[in-house]
């Protein structure tokens, strides 16, 4: 794994100018949201915007160079471009996922950061792939799924079964993404500019100091590698739902706001279902927020502190990640049912909301069998799920 392929953009110095960075790609967002859910996936010419803005180098340590944000403050900025577009806000999430990283070696991650600390990744971890274990490495051969914003990345992970050496547990193998082929299988409703496309490798050899095992032990002490890595992975998809929940609350208060309906009846905003409607949404996504961001800050303070993180801290993570994902599901189709019968239209506004937000609750980390192995460690019990929380 070398840096030739990466594309070589740095962020804009802190605060006024990252910010303003931050602000523009929202607006080239706005205007090219539709192109990309069109060719179904986020270009590398908005992935440079969101380097500019300071996202990929959000998890990449301090250390190299990085300025790592607290959780908090990096998923409100995802938050933030899911209102405008999810599927683009799922892409800009993983910024995050450098925290993975510090489980490398710390020569390899001297090696991935030599030319600057502004580095995306994407990962198609699943299914595991027998390697055939080599002189300093692995050969890789296999298909690995659900790459999201693989076209964009820097680098690309691919997951591998563990063996002897990382006692069973699975690991991730890093390449540089001209050395595999991108399989253009991403034929869906939802977040269809993810770009989670399939990749494929044959005989690649990957050298064993450029593996690692996913949430493994950092090489690296600072506070962001301290935070539960896998809850952090979860979280950074579920905060998308919340943008998604914000983005379709903000349309029928824009639409509730006229002074009459399409029909010349009263206006929609004017109706008691419409009003009791918004407030009972507003009131769910603010609640699901204020569970969200506090748990973080919770775990987080810890992190800092150099304080144990205990197992439950981590459950209630992974709680407040799903019910973010599920309760800004439920508000995105609220809005759906105050919008009334133009929102079955392909071209309207509430259906990039609806169709994005039915999406991350799907999501392994996010499904509705987290409830439960939350509950059971909760109880005291054996979890039920590999690697949870």
């Amino acid at each position: 794994m070398t840096t030739e392929s990466m594309t070589r953009v740095s962020a804009e110095p802190a605060r006024p100018a990252r910010a303003a960075a931050f602000e523009d790609a929202l607006d080239v967002l706005r205007e090219r949201r539709d192109e990309f859910s069109a060719q179904r996936f986020v270009p590398r010419d908005f992935v440079a915007l969101l380097k500019r803005a300071g996202m990929y180098r959000a998890s990449t340590p301090a250390a190299f160079g990085g300025e790592p944000m607290a959780p908090s403050e990096f998923m409100k900025l995802v938050e933030r471009l899911s209102a405008v577009d999810p599927a683009t806000g799922w892409v800009a999430s993983f910024g995050s996922s450098l925290v993975y990283f510090a489980a490398l070696p710390v020569a390899s991650q001297q090696q991935i950061y030599a030319d600057g600390p502004d580095v995306a990744y994407a990962g198609g971890l699943f299914p595991m792939q027998e390697a055939q274990r080599v002189a300093g490495g692995y050969l890789c051969t296999g298909t690995w799924q659900f790459a999201s914003g693989c076209r964009g990345a820097d680098i690309i992970g691919i997951g591998l079964v563990g063996g002897p050496e990382t006692n069973g547990k699975p690991l991730t193998a890093l390449v540089n993404p001209d050395d595999v082929e991108i399989v253009d299988n991403w034929g869906v409703a939802g977040m269809k500019a993810t770009g989670s496309h399939a990749v494929r490798a044959d005989r690649l050899f990957v050298p064993e100091e450029m593996t690692f095992v996913r949430g493994g032990e950092p090489q690296i002490d600072e506070p962001l590698n301290r935070y539960p890595a896998l809850s952090y992975a979860a979280q950074v998809l579920a905060v998308v739902t919340l943008g998604a929940a914000r983005g379709a609350l903000d349309h029928v208060i824009d639409v509730g706001a006229a002074k009459a309906s399409i029909t010349g009846g009263a206006a929609k905003g004017n109706r008691p279902a419409y009003k009791t409607g918004l407030a009972q949404a507003e009131a769910e996504l603010r609640a699901a927020r204020a569970f969200f961001y506090q748990t973080t800050d919770d775990v987080w303070a810890k992190a800092v502190d150099g304080k144990v993180i205990t197992t439950e801290d981590q459950a209630i993570l992974r709680l407040s990640a799903t019910h973010a994902a599920h309760a800004g599901r439920s508000v995105v189709l609220r809005a759906f049912d105050l919008a009334g019968t133009g929102a079955i239209y392909e071209n309207h506004p509430l259906q990039r909301y609806v169709q994005d937000a039915l999406v991350p609750a799907q999501h392994a980390m996010l499904q509705t069998h987290t409830y439960e192995a939350v509950g059971a460690l909760l109880l005291g019990l054996d979890a039920g799920i590999p690697s949870f929380p």
